[in-house]
Protein backbone atom coordinates (compact mmCIF):
# COMPACT_ATOMS: atom_id res chain seq x y z
CA UNK A 1 0.00 0.00 0.00
CA UNK A 2 1.35 3.44 -0.98
CA UNK A 3 1.87 5.98 1.75
CA UNK A 4 -0.32 9.05 1.10
CA UNK A 5 1.45 12.28 0.24
CA UNK A 6 1.70 14.74 3.08
CA UNK A 7 2.49 17.88 1.03
CA UNK A 8 1.89 18.96 -2.54
CA UNK A 9 5.32 20.38 -3.34
CA UNK A 10 8.88 21.00 -2.30
CA UNK A 11 10.76 24.24 -2.94
CA UNK A 12 14.43 25.10 -2.49
CA UNK A 13 15.45 28.75 -2.60
CA UNK A 14 19.15 29.52 -2.98
CA UNK A 15 20.90 32.89 -2.81
CA UNK A 16 24.49 32.59 -4.03
CA UNK A 17 26.93 35.37 -3.11
CA UNK A 18 30.31 36.24 -4.62
CA UNK A 19 30.05 33.72 -7.44
CA UNK A 20 33.00 33.11 -9.73
CA UNK A 21 33.55 36.29 -11.80
CA UNK A 22 31.96 36.15 -15.24
CA UNK A 23 29.41 33.36 -14.64
CA UNK A 24 26.51 35.72 -13.94
CA UNK A 25 26.67 37.12 -17.46
CA UNK A 26 27.59 33.90 -19.25
CA UNK A 27 24.49 32.87 -21.19
CA UNK A 28 25.84 29.46 -22.22
CA UNK A 29 27.05 28.60 -18.71
CA UNK A 30 23.69 29.45 -17.10
CA UNK A 31 21.77 27.63 -19.85
CA UNK A 32 23.95 24.58 -19.28
CA UNK A 33 23.31 24.80 -15.52
CA UNK A 34 19.54 24.74 -16.03
CA UNK A 35 19.72 21.91 -18.55
CA UNK A 36 22.12 19.65 -16.65
CA UNK A 37 20.67 20.21 -13.16
CA UNK A 38 17.39 18.65 -14.31
CA UNK A 39 19.10 15.35 -15.14
CA UNK A 40 21.37 15.50 -12.08
CA UNK A 41 18.38 15.57 -9.70
CA UNK A 42 16.35 13.06 -11.71
CA UNK A 43 13.59 15.23 -13.16
CA UNK A 44 12.15 15.56 -16.67
CA UNK A 45 12.09 18.66 -18.91
CA UNK A 46 8.89 19.63 -20.68
CA UNK A 47 10.92 21.92 -22.96
CA UNK A 48 14.53 23.10 -23.15
CA UNK A 49 15.52 26.00 -20.87
CA UNK A 50 14.80 29.58 -21.86
CA UNK A 51 17.30 32.23 -20.81
CA UNK A 52 17.75 35.89 -21.70
CA UNK A 53 19.69 39.01 -20.76
CA UNK A 54 18.21 41.90 -18.85
CA UNK A 55 18.79 45.17 -20.71
CA UNK A 56 21.89 46.68 -19.07
CA UNK A 57 21.14 50.20 -20.31
CA UNK A 58 17.49 50.30 -19.23
CA UNK A 59 18.07 48.47 -15.92
CA UNK A 60 21.69 48.93 -14.83
CA UNK A 61 21.00 47.63 -11.31
CA UNK A 62 19.38 44.47 -12.72
CA UNK A 63 21.94 43.66 -15.44
CA UNK A 64 22.32 39.91 -15.66
CA UNK A 65 20.35 36.91 -16.83
CA UNK A 66 16.97 35.39 -16.12
CA UNK A 67 15.90 31.93 -17.15
CA UNK A 68 13.82 28.90 -16.39
CA UNK A 69 13.26 25.35 -17.40
CA UNK A 70 9.72 23.93 -17.27
CA UNK A 71 9.59 20.48 -15.71
CA UNK A 72 6.99 17.76 -15.67
CA UNK A 73 7.35 18.13 -11.89
CA UNK A 74 7.27 22.00 -12.03
CA UNK A 75 10.24 24.34 -12.74
CA UNK A 76 13.71 25.63 -12.01
CA UNK A 77 14.26 29.41 -12.20
CA UNK A 78 17.51 31.41 -12.15
CA UNK A 79 18.21 35.15 -11.89
CA UNK A 80 21.71 36.63 -11.92
CA UNK A 81 23.00 40.09 -11.09
CA UNK A 82 26.34 40.49 -12.82
CA UNK A 83 27.39 43.65 -11.00
CA UNK A 84 27.35 41.83 -7.65
CA UNK A 85 28.17 38.26 -8.78
CA UNK A 86 24.87 37.23 -7.19
CA UNK A 87 22.60 34.39 -8.30
CA UNK A 88 19.11 33.54 -7.07
CA UNK A 89 17.76 30.04 -7.81
CA UNK A 90 14.35 28.49 -7.16
CA UNK A 91 13.77 24.74 -7.57
CA UNK A 92 10.11 23.81 -7.19
CA UNK A 93 8.70 20.32 -7.62
CA UNK A 94 5.58 18.32 -6.79
CA UNK A 95 8.00 15.40 -6.43
CA UNK A 96 10.52 15.06 -3.65
CA UNK A 97 14.14 15.87 -4.54
CA UNK A 98 17.43 16.01 -2.66
CA UNK A 99 18.30 19.63 -1.72
CA UNK A 100 21.88 18.59 -0.93
CA UNK A 101 22.38 17.42 -4.54
CA UNK A 102 21.13 20.80 -5.80
CA UNK A 103 23.54 22.58 -3.42
CA UNK A 104 26.44 20.36 -4.55
CA UNK A 105 25.71 20.95 -8.24
CA UNK A 106 25.22 24.71 -7.78
CA UNK A 107 28.44 25.08 -5.79
CA UNK A 108 30.38 23.22 -8.47
CA UNK A 109 28.86 25.30 -11.26
CA UNK A 110 29.09 28.82 -9.83
CA UNK A 111 31.67 28.61 -7.00
CA UNK A 112 29.82 30.97 -4.62
CA UNK A 113 31.67 32.02 -1.48
CA UNK A 114 28.40 31.92 0.46
CA UNK A 115 24.99 30.31 -0.08
CA UNK A 116 21.83 31.06 1.87
CA UNK A 117 19.16 28.42 1.52
CA UNK A 118 15.56 27.98 2.47
CA UNK A 119 13.61 24.75 1.98
CA UNK A 120 9.82 24.89 2.01
CA UNK A 121 7.06 22.34 1.94
CA UNK A 122 4.19 23.72 -0.13
CA UNK A 123 0.52 22.83 -0.03
CA UNK A 124 0.60 21.22 3.40
CA UNK A 125 -3.21 20.93 3.45
CA UNK A 126 -3.65 19.93 -0.20
CA UNK A 127 -4.14 16.22 0.52
CA UNK A 128 -6.09 16.60 3.74
CA UNK A 129 -9.79 15.88 3.64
Amino acid sequence: MNKPKSVFGHELLLDCYDCRPGVCGDLEHCYSYLSKLVDFIGMKKQEPPTIFRTDRKLYPDKAGLSGWVPLVESSIVIHTLSRHNFISIDVYSCGKFNPEKVMEFTTRYFKPKKIERKYLERGKHYFQE
